[in-house]
């Protein structure tokens, strides 16, 4: 073919930071579960590794709040990505985005990051093992190797509280029926009257998972799901001998007891700590602004700027999402993060301000 019949198209690949998108579209997956779809008005690659999530950069009620969410899609289609969200009763975020954002509206959304993905951890054999909402990142896995002809042996486990409750059910039932390669198994706690359900009832225990997956023992292992869910699925494992170091998680719901336990505890002994001496103190400059302060020993990054009316903007605050990522000019710090970067951006000289820590005097370009 001439050259003279191709057109030239001009596009961007996606890199983690910030972006403004659009939503395109919002499908109803079930009674309670939305998924927005995203498109940037300049085309845009949305590359990503199957498994990894997005935050999004909200205003509630006069409010900036920030939120993490899975990519559901598959980076097979690249020109768009979307998240699948479920409303929670009280959820302030989820209900908001369920009554509010629809086709048209735009938004920021920074990523994409995160540790639990198909890449990472390659595999001729796979398991999926997924609860509820945490079919998410799974989904996207699978949908890479669906569309992608790999040749993955990959065994699908979705936990649903009823057959209504089942998320992507005919596009399961779909690729289940085109390849062989992929087998799924789904579980439904109940059933009511009129909701007609053939398949396992229940929970998932150590038969059913030998009916299911015989040779689960050989295959790398994928799980997402509410914490009792997560709970329960690595106490199988563990009991039944599994090398857990092929075992991968990712986690949805609210922060754990012990997390907010830590965290009021190291809020009652910063009140009742006595004065430090200035000489214990670390200064932290923010460049751009040109405002610097001292602060204590064990303080963050994030705390320092807050001091100044810096709202760095954050989400989680546990260094998973990678939301609070800014550079590092000088100095040095501890970074306690949980995969919200990457070690290419580390090498780079950025950090995450929410848990980092200075051990000198540091120089931060915000």
């Amino acid at each position: 073919m001439s050259n003279s019949f191709l057109n030239p198209v001009t596009t961007q690949t996606w890199a983690n930071g910030r972006h403004i998108v659009r939503c395109v579209k919002v499908i109803q997956e079930t009674w309670d579960v939305r998924t927005f779809c995203f498109m940037a008005d300049q085309p845009i690659m949305f590359f990503f590794k199957p498994g990894q999530f997005v935050t999004l950069e909200l205003e509630i009620e006069g409010q900036p709040i920030m939120r993490s969410y899975t990519i559901s899609s598959s980076p097979s289609v690249p020109y768009s990505f979307s998240v699948t969200i479920k409303r929670v009763p009280g959820g302030k975020v989820s209900n908001w985005l369920h009554d509010n954002l629809q086709e048209g509206q735009e938004l920021a959304v920074h990523g994409p990051v995160g540790l639990f993905n198909a890449m990472d951890f390659p595999a001729t054999k796979v398991l999926y093992l997924s609860g509820g909402v945490g079919i998410t990142p799974v989904m996207s896995m699978a949908r890479w190797f669906y569309d992608t002809n790999g040749n993955v042996d990959m065994v699908f486990v979705h936990s649903a509280r009823s057959p209504k409750d089942i998320i992507y059910r005919r596009e399961l039932e779909h690729m289940t029926s085109r390849i062989e390669n992929f087998n799924l198994h789904i579980i439904c706690e109940k059933y009511g009257h009129g909701d007609p359900w053939a398949g396992y009832r229940g929970y998932l225990n150590h038969k059913l998972l030998e009916l299911i997956a015989p040779d689960f023992k050989e295959r790398e292992i994928f799980c997402c799901g509410p914490t009792p869910y997560m709970h329960a699925v690595k106490h199988l494992l563990e009991c039944a001998g599994f090398d857990m170091s092929r075992y991968h998680e990712e986690s949805f719901g609210a922060t754990p007891p012990e997390v907010k336990a830590d965290a009021l505890e190291h809020a009652e002994q910063a009140a009742d700590a006595p004065e430090v001496d200035i000489a214990d103190q670390h200064q932290v400059e923010f460049t751009a602004t040109g405002k610097s302060i001292r602060i204590a020993p064990g303080e963050t990054v994030h705390a320092a700027a807050a001091k100044l009316g810096l709202m760095i903007p954050k989400a989680c605050g546990m260094g998973i999402c990678g939301t609070c990522k800014v550079m590092k000019l000088g100095g040095e710090v501890e970074m306690d993060h949980n995969g919200g970067i990457t070690d290419d951006d580390v090498a780079e000289g950025y950090i995450l301000s929410c848990c980092s820590v200075p051990k000198s005097d540091v120089r931060i370009e915000y």
